[in-house]
This record gives structure tokens, sequence and C-alpha cells, in this order.
């Protein structure tokens, strides 16, 4: 199977990569996508398109809904009309801001979404259109990203503050190497030539709260003593629906992937970070 991987040189894309070089998978990796241009970057024999441009921080969201539209909606759905007429497939990331967080226990795949900030949104209305689009597609929701709050208590570290962080918002994290683990395992299985085409759900195992989760990631080697994280509800927890734990029982019986604990993967992920600041700091430089 030839597998065309797009991605934005972010965390995801690298590990992405390095996993499926390590298989049988013909791969392919364009690091832009040019919605005019389609032709010029998917390859004619391309079995399988993977978005691999993981977006699951409503903040940034927020501050640019023009982008967010066009990465989270207008190129996913340009590409799944391009693979309806090439006879290509998509695997499409979706996230737990589907939903609206007012829902007393774990969601499921076939909750309806009722997003309540502008990447749900999308994120929403990107599903129902590659579902009337497209049959042969994976959607796979992911949970909080945990590299996003490891960075909320880093920098809050760095300038000196106190990090406000809710305890009655819960969720679960989930790391970029397990989550490139997961769409490896599945694209592995869709190579084997199982027709298991629709909406899966994956988040690490435990569910937690913004506030423990801070806590936990206060305590990380690496991170300076000192780091104060408080019980409050900062500003932009309006954007956080309170309850964003999913039931990833689906994903484990149809290809076998069970949850792992995130917790596994901290240290791991704060080394990324530094790792991706540094290059950033590289470039500066230049």
């Amino acid at each position: 199977m030839h597998i065309l991987v797009v991605h934005d040189y972010g965390p995801l894309g690298k590990v992405l990569l390095e996993r499926l070089r390590e298989t049988h998978l013909l791969v392919s990796d364009p690091a832009s996508a040019d919605l005019s241009g389609l032709d010029h970057w998917i390859p004619e024999d391309t079995d399988l398109i993977v978005n691999a441009l993981w977006q699951a921080d409503p903040e940034l969201a927020e501050g640019d809904p023009d982008g967010t539209k066009t990465a989270v909606f207008s190129l996913p759905v340009a590409m799944a009309e391009y693979a309806r007429e090439h006879g290509m497939a998509l695997f499409q990331l979706s996230s737990c801001y589907v939903f609206d967080g007012r829902k007393q226990s774990g969601y499921i795949t076939s909750n309806p979404g009722q997003p309540v900030n502008e990447l749900g949104n999308w994120q929403w209305e990107c599903e129902q259109a590659l579902r009337g689009l497209l049959p042969r597609h994976i959607i796979l929701r992911t949970g909080w990203s945990l590299g996003r709050f490891i960075r909320k208590v880093h920098e809050s570290t760095r300038a000196g503050e106190v990090l406000a962080l809710p305890g009655r918002w819960v969720g679960q994290p989930v790391a970029v190497r397990d989550l490139a683990r997961v769409m490896t395992a599945v694209m592995l299985q869709l190579d084997c030539g199982a027709e298991v085409w629709g909406t899966y759900q994956y988040a690490g195992a435990e569910e937690i709260s913004l506030y423990e989760l801070g806590l936990a990631i206060a305590g990380l080697p690496g991170i300076p003593e000192g780091m104060r994280v408080v019980d409050q509800v900062p500003a932009w927890a309006n954007l956080e629906p309170m309850n964003t734990t999913m039931i990833c029982t689906k994903i484990r019986n149809t290809f076998g992937i069970k949850p792992l604990p995130w917790r596994s993967w901290l240290v791991e992920e704060l080394d990324m970070l530094k790792q991706a600041e540094g290059e950033e700091a590289a470039v500066l430089v230049r």
C-alpha cells in the first residue's frame, strides 16, 4: 500500500514518518499542501492519504479562525473529494473537542458532536462532510494533546507565573509517540485488506483533571522546583468542555489497539518540546 502523509514538520509528522519507514509500506511525505494543485503533490499510485496535521489546541484556533477553517475543514474536504475521484482512501484526525462536555459519562463514537469552540466546530463539520463524501475513510478522534499542557507548565515556569488549571475539567491526554503508534497500527491492518472504515476514538489510559495533570507535569525531572499549579478556572477554560473523556473500546475491538498509560510518555514528551525549542532557536540564530 502506498501512503501519502501530509504534515507540517511538527512532532507528529516526524514521529509518524519514522515509524512508517520501519514498515513495508511505501511512504510519500509532502510537508505542505496547496488546495489549488492537489494533482501536483498527490502521487497517482497513492492508496491512502494520511492527514497528520494534528489540530488539538482550541486557543490557537480561536486566534486564527480563517486559518483553522482552512486546515481543519477545507483541506481535508478537498483531499476527500480528490480521493473519491481517484479511488483513494483518507485517514483524518479529529478530537474530543467535537463534544460539548455536558455528558456525565464517557463519549462513544456514535454520540453526536455539539462543539463549543472554533476548533471543535470545524472538526465536526469536517467529520460530517467526510461521511457523506467518501465511504472509505478513517476518522480518529483524539483526547487532549499532552504536549499542549506540558508547554503551558513549561512556559509558566520560565515566566515565574502561577499556573491556574481547573480541577473539575476532566479528560485523557494523548502523547505524540502513542498517537503515531496507533495510527501506524491502523494503517498496517488496512494494508492487509481490512474493510473497517468509519469513526474511532483514542486517548491515553486514565482519566484525569486538568489540575491533576498540571501537578503531574510540574513534578517531572527538568521542570524547576517551586512551580505552582493552583486549582482555579482560567479565562481560556471557556473553550474547554468540562468532560472530554472518550470510550475507546471500538478501536480495541476492531484493531486490537489498547490504550497505553499517558504517564509513561511524560518525560519523552517534555524532551520533544525542549528539542523543538532548540531547533526553533537555531533557526532564529541563522
